[in-house]
């Protein structure tokens, strides 16, 4: 196939692949899987790295870019340096038509610069604008300030916004309109699949085992103990319910972190409060999801939540801050709460009331919005789309 039939993509603004940290490299990992054997579509992937160098994943091509350790400062350099890599590529096979994909909005100041570079080479900048990344409370105001206006420039200086919400799209023309932004709404995606692990498969008794837990007997959450997730009122409340279950809790905490949490919430006198650790076994984690009870979600900042999905596509019942991204995207296939004192621990002591008919109601209906409009078929479906279609080229 002749390179100008070709729609060459350079994807910068993940890890890399293959997708072993978070969502937006689990993302690149399943477009790439479900392109590869698709002619017309050459991927090329910046993979952040401590060596440069090029390997060969479902047939992307993906450049590694050596990083140096400077601190926070290193996902700006990481983007900056993987999008003059990029344009030195176009420049030097002389790719016709070719599509810069930029994930997150780190690197505002540069965007008129790249932007105007691919111009010139024929090229489009598109940008996933990921969640309100100037919200998260770990950042200071300066850096909250910075993320601010690189969402700004970076908006005014592409040629097309993939939201993964419609909340967030809706924001985009809210906060942005004077600059007439181009976008569209295409979801993150989730596996409908169930874990290949048996219920008796010695890796997961082992697991149950050691955690002191066992099916259907928890209530679970998967992610980072960042404070915009709420972990703190999660625990604060479950610890005021009635709940025979336990609160099982997997994510990556600091010892320092966890004596301080001691000793404003004294989670160490419940036992039902377990942090279990990180789990990176993917097919362990799935069956853990299908075994917990119920899923508790208090993410509020941001767009579709890789965790929220997977939640909705293998766990039975789901308790969710009510928000409008999870609404968005849950609908009426879950339990919804509020961050004022006592609303969780309501919502936990009624669904400990549940009949398993309830129960089943609400997994099929969850499994039903995940199949419907989540799945990575269809992610990968709609990008195509945009890629070899709609692009404009």
């Amino acid at each position: 196939m002749a390179n100008d039939d070709v729609q060459h993509v350079f994807i910068v603004g993940s890890k890399g692949i293959p997708g072993s940290y978070g969502g937006y490299e689990t993302f690149v990992d399943k477009l790439t899987e479900y392109h590869q054997n698709e002619p017309r579509l050459k991927y090329h992937v910046a993979c952040k790295s401590d060596e440069d160098g090029e390997f060969e994943y479902h047939n992307a091509r993906c450049f590694k870019v050596k990083v140096p350790d400077i601190g926070p400062a290193q996902a700006i350099y990481y983007d900056v340096a993987a999008l003059n890599r990029t344009i030195e590529y176009i420049e030097q096979h002389r790719i016709a038509h070719p599509i810069v994909y930029i994930l997150a909005c780190r690197i505002g100041p540069f965007a008129s610069h790249f932007h105007n570079k691919l111009r010139r080479l024929g090229g489009k900048l598109f940008v996933n604008p990921d969640g309100h990344e100037w919200m998260r409370a770990k950042w200071s105001a300066p850096v909250r300030k910075y993320w601010k206006l690189s969402e700004r420039l970076m908006v005014k200086h592409c040629d097309l916004l993939i939201c993964d919400s419609k909340n967030i799209e809706r924001y985009i023309h809210e906060e942005y309109g004077k600059y007439r932004p181009k976008t569209t709404y295409i979801s993150y995606g989730a596996e409908t699949r169930r874990s290949s692990l048996a219920d008796d498969d010695p890796t997961l008794l082992d697991w149950y085992a050691k955690k002191g837990l066992a099916p259907k007997s928890y209530y679970l959450v998967v992610g980072r103990f960042v404070p915009e997730n709420n972990y703190e009122t999660m625990i604060r409340e479950f610890m005021d319910s009635k709940s025979k279950r336990d609160f099982a809790l997997i994510t990556n905490v600091s010892d320092k972190f966890l004596e301080e949490l001691k000793e404003r919430t004294h989670f160490d006198r419940d036992p039902r409060i377990k942090f279990v650790g990180t789990v990176y076994d993917q097919e362990l984690l799935m069956k853990i999801r299908e075994n917990a009870y119920a899923y508790l979600h208090g993410h509020e900042v941001g767009g579709t939540n890789p965790s929220l999905l997977e939640a909705l596509g293998s766990t039975d019942l789901n308790l969710l801050l009510d928000v409008g991204f999870n609404r968005e995207v849950a609908e009426d296939s879950a339990l919804y709460w509020t961050k004022d004192v006592g609303s969780l621990a309501s919502t936990l002591d009624a669904s400990d009331s549940l009949t398993s008919e309830d129960i089943a109601s609400f997994s099929r209906s969850s499994s039903d919005v995940v199949a419907r409009r989540f799945s990575w078929t269809k992610i990968a479906n709609s990008y195509q789309d945009l890629f070899l279609f709609k692009s404009g080229n």
